[in-house]
Formats: structure tokens, sequence, C-alpha cells
């Protein structure tokens, strides 16, 4: 019997970060790998283009196409004009071999000249993913170090700008006769005016909620146009960029363990760099700088210290401050005059109770002192009273209300947490593999110097490696404690037999849980005496 070799069938990617004539086009990719095919006896190719997504992952609609039709055994061999059209990140394209791999699927890499046909192109491609990262690494370092050298000579890295400043671009020529350019911050009069009125405010009341509710009052807008609130206030305030840098707020922030740089001469303001880690992490203030800039301070480096030992010592009395532990429907009351929420505040004790009074009160009217909004507050204790028996009178169906809890109880159990947990053993698996393809790569060079970078990339995977297992041990520890969560609403669970009976044998947090489950918002009129009490649309009432 004559044998038949099947035909291969191969499958071309291309990608191109943005939809320009520069560079290497989708076209001109596709045609070079379709004469490599040519050459190699394959006539039968699938077509999978990206153009307009970047490398540094591989969330990419074409390229997720390809991996599902590679998981249905749609080819044979993936093949691409350039290693970085398919990834600029070495774990992703560990991951992506590793994946053909199992699916018997080959790669090539025409302009690397990578084919996993074969041993030595297999080594070969390992070395030089390996080394595309370490260059990248480098590179990343080389501009972290020269955007710290800028910072130290005072000039705006970007971003958006803090109120009272624009960025301002200047152009020199050095010795060369070489333009360059940097950017510096450049005053904007009419809201430098606001930021002193707001620190002159806060020295004269040492309160935020004061200074809150005067500019509300006389219709002080944020630089966004938005109302001023006490975290905007705060950042205003905490900023050093309008303090005159002194040897005061130097020693300051020298003392809040930040590195300092530059000469305190009374007279220009301070910039701080390195805060941020990502879009939304912060990182520890041993790393922040601040500098003194280019721009000059317009707040006396005395008072902005003063400002800073203010705000510190009331937040240790605030830290000292009881909060509201009893109140049941904070997050759900609205002001229904306004549309404003309705925020707890607490009265006297009352010698009847021996218990703090509390109200609820529309957060306009206390920020605008009643000038933008005068609802009457509300006694919470009654209110609170007033809405269990209101809900005490809705038949609310008992199946229904299970099914409410039931639902908390899968939210709580498949939490962020479960996320983290997933994410990071994803992470730890693409580390696992790097360090693997980085050991293969460390046994295929001979050359010292080479050995001795990837042995030290070897070092920082591995310690990234223990720290990851780490993380997840911790994360392990915090899902056991989620035993006593389930436990609890699986006794409100069992303990059901009707809303009247449940709501008032419950623990406090047990109640809340279940009156937030029950109420989305509850809206008060005082001047028509009405209570509005919405329910969560899932219940369909």
């Amino acid at each position: 019997m004559i044998g038949v070799t099947k035909m291969k069938i191969a499958a071309i990617y291309s990608r191109k970060s943005k939809i320009t004539e520069k560079g290497d086009s989708i076209e001109n990719q596709i045609n070079i790998c379709k004469a490599y095919l040519s050459n190699m006896g394959i006539s039968e190719y699938s077509i999978y283009e990206d153009e307009g997504f970047s490398g540094k992952n591989t969330q990419r609609p074409e390229f997720q196409l390809m991996l599902k039709d590679a998981k249905n055994k749609k080819f044979d061999v993936l093949i691409c004009y350039k290693l970085d059209r398919v990834s600029r990140n070495v774990s992703d394209f560990s991951a992506l071999i590793e994946f053909l791999d199992k699916n018997s699927i080959g790669f090539i890499s025409i302009t690397e000249k990578f084919d996993t046909t074969n041993p030595m192109g297999r080594a070969m491609m390992y070395i030089s993913s390996v080394f595309s990262q370490l260059e990248r690494e480098t590179i990343a370092q080389r501009v972290k170090d020269n955007m710290l050298e800028l910072a130290k000579d005072g000039k705006w890295l970007g971003g958006m700008t803090p109120t009272g400043f624009e960025s301002k671009k200047i152009t020199i020529v050095d010795g060369n006769l070489k333009a360059k350019s940097y950017h510096v911050l450049s005053p904007i009069q009419s809201e430098l005016e606001l930021v002193k009125l707001i620190y002159n405010k806060y020295l004269e009341t040492k309160s935020l909620s004061q200074v809150e509710k005067y500019l509300s009052m006389n219709n002080y807008r944020t630089k966004m146009n938005t109302q001023w609130t006490k975290s905007k206030l705060k950042y205003i305030l905490n900023h050093p960029v309008y303090a005159k840098a002194s040897k005061e707020v130097f020693d300051y922030l020298e003392n809040k363990k930040m590195i300092v740089t530059g000469a305190p001469d009374n007279i220009h303001g301070m910039l701080l760099y390195g805060r941020r880690h990502g879009k939304s992490g912060y990182n520890k203030i041993e790393v922040w700088m601040a500098s003194a800039s280019r721009h000059e301070g317009i707040i006396d480096g005395a008072n902005w210290v003063n400002v800073q030992k203010t705000m510190d010592l009331n937040m240790k009395k605030g830290a000292r401050t009881g909060t509201t532990n009893l109140a049941l429907l904070t997050g759900v009351m609205r002001c229904k005059l306004c549309g404003s929420k309705m925020r707890v505040h607490h009265g006297k004790i009352l010698k009847s109770t021996g218990q703090k009074q509390f109200f609820y009160a529309c957060t306009l009217k206390y920020d605008s002192g009643c000038t933008k909004c005068n609802n009457i507050n509300l006694d919470g204790p009654e209110v609170e009273k007033l809405v269990i028996s209101k809900l005490k009178d809705i038949c609310v169906d008992k199946n229904m209300l299970i099914k409410k809890l039931n639902e908390y109880k899968k939210e709580l159990l498949r939490s962020d947490i479960d996320n983290e947990y997933n994410n990071l053993n994803n992470q730890l698996k693409q580390v696992k593999n790097l360090i693997n393809n980085v050991i293969k790569t460390i046994t295929l060079t001979e050359e010292v110097e080479i050995s001795q970078m990837l042995v030290n990339k070897l070092k920082e995977l591995q310690d990234k490696q223990h720290s990851m297992e780490f993380e997840l041990k911790k994360i392990d520890e915090v899902n056991k404690n989620f035993d006593t969560d389930e436990i609890n609403i699986d006794s409100l669970i069992k303990g059901i037999d009707d809303f009247n009976s449940m709501i008032d044998i419950c623990e406090f947090s047990e109640r809340k849980k279940l009156l937030s489950s029950l109420i989305e918002k509850i809206y008060w009129n005082g001047e028509t005496k009405d209570l509005d009490i919405v329910l969560c649309n899932e219940l369909g009432l």
C-alpha cells in the first residue's frame, strides 16, 4: 500500500502597531511569508491580520482567533515576518511556543530565521527572545534614569498640571547647535489666587470642612469645574508645588523619609516625583523625590509646614473619633430635593439611652451652609424604624429573599481575591516558563560576559517566583477566613421564615446586609415629609 503524506497547512500572522504607510506594512509582511511558504512547498494557508495593535500583550482579536484555530488543529505551522510581530514580551512569547508545542504546531520567523522544527532553530529563538527583553529593560532603565536627572533639575515631566499652573515648553540650543526641549510649570494667576485663598482659609479655620463650606457658599469651582471636596482640598494643601523652598520645608519632607534635592532659596516651589506606580498604585514614600523646581512658590515655607502639621494633628484626632457603627442606611439615603447623598452626623449623648444621637443630613446642604439645599435632617433611629416597618408591610417573597442572600454569598466567595489569586497564579506560570527558557539559553552560551548577564536575569526571575509563591500562600490564608462569613450567611438562609421575624433577630452587620440586599435607594423630602423606598430591580418590586 502506497503511503500518502498530508500537505501542511500554514497560518500567516502579521501585525502593525499604527495604521500608517511607514515601516513594514501588513501587505508586505504577508507577501514575504507567502513567498517563503511557496519555497517550502506549502500552498494552503490562512491569514490573520492585526493592524493598529501593540505587541506589548496578546489581547488582539486576530491573534486570539489564531490561537482558537490552532487549538482546533486548523493549521500545522505558524509563520511570521519577524519575531516581534507576534509578541514584544518574552513571557507571552514563551507561553505561545509552549502552546504551539502542545498542539504539535511548528513556528517560523523569517527575519530571524527561526524554525522550531529543528533543534538549532529552537535554541536560537530562545536566545534572541531573552536578549530582546534584556534590551528593552535596559532601555527602560535608561529612560527612567534620564527622567530622574530631569526631575533633579526641577523640570516638569508631564501629566495633568496642578491647579494654578500650565506646562510651558522651553527650547534651547546646545554647544553643538542642536535644539533641545523641556517643560516647566508656568503660573496661571487667577487659579493661584484661589489656591492662596484656600491656604489662608485653612490657616484661619484649621478645618477642611469649613474651607469646603466656604468655597461652596461662594460658588468657587475646581480647575475641572466641579465642586470642591475635602479630598481635593487636601491634595492642594498637601502639595509642595505651592511652597517656597525653605529649610523648614526641606526638613519636613526629609522627616517624612522623602528624597529631597535642590537648594532651599525661599523662592522656588517644589515638585514631587515617583509617587505613582502604574495608573492606580503608589510607591512607598521612601522612593518619592521632592526637588526644588523652576517655578516660583506662592506660600511661605513656614506657613506651608504649619498647614501640614495642623492636618497631621487633625488626622490623629479624627482617628480617635468614634465612627458610625449603628447606622443601618448609610450608602442608600438620598436627598429628594437636590439628589445628593445623605451622610451621618452625630449629636449629643442621650441620657435616656446613653447612646449618641445621629442624623441623616444632605451632603450639599451641609457643605454649602444651607445656601444650596435646606432639606430637613432625619433622626437616624426613627427613620430606620420607619423603613423596617414599611418593608414589613411589603409582601416580600421568601424564595426571592433567599435567592438574594445566596447571590451575596456567591459574590463574597467569588470576590476580587479570587481574581487576584488566578491572575497571580497565571503570572507565576509565565515566570516559571521564562526561568526554564533562560536556563536553556545559559547552557547554549559560551561567552562568559553573556552568561553572567543571563545568570543575573535568572536570579531576578527566581526572586520574583519566590515572591509570587509567598503572595499566593497569603491569599490562601485569607480565603480560609471566608468560612466565617459563609457560616453567617448560611445561618441567615436557614433561619428565614419571613422578613418580619428575621429583621428583628439578626445582629447589626447581618441586618445591614439584609437591608442593602433589598434596598437600592431611599429618598427623603423634608418639605412633603415623604420617604420613598426604591427596592432592588432584581426583586421585581
